[in-house]
């Protein structure tokens, strides 16, 4: 798979209390700046993104997972991670807006880097 770099990906996750953590995105914000992600994710039911990543083996998603967790820490924006057998779901939502936010967004990039 190619690294896609977006415009998102130079971004760091907010963890300030402003205006665009304070409501999800709808509507045309919400289909622009999923336009700017790409990299296969899933819009579901607008609500969260959704990927999912195949791997060789088991050892191969494990490693991927726990490079998801030490970027999840640094952006202090924590998705659902799935891992099965040569298999990695990742879900992302802002549980506080019980929707999305741009730092959703942001980490969705940032976990395409990975591989």
């Amino acid at each position: 798979m190619a690294k896609v770099q977006t415009s998102l990906a130079q971004k760091k996750c907010s963890m300030e209390e402003d205006e665009s953590l304070s409501t999800p995105l709808e509507g045309e914000a919400l289909t622009e700046i999923l336009n700017e992600l790409g990299g296969d994710w899933k819009l579901i039911h607008d609500h969260h993104l959704e990927k999912v990543f195949s791997f060789e083996d088991f050892n191969e998603a494990l490693a991927f997972t726990n490079q998801i967790g030490v970027l999840a820490k640094k952006e202090g924006h924590y998705p659902d991670i799935h891992l099965s057998r040569g298999v990695v779901r990742v879900v992302i939502w802002t549980h506080k807006l019980n929707g999305l936010s741009e730092n959703d967004f942001i980490l969705a990039a940032k976990i395409d880097l990975i591989i």
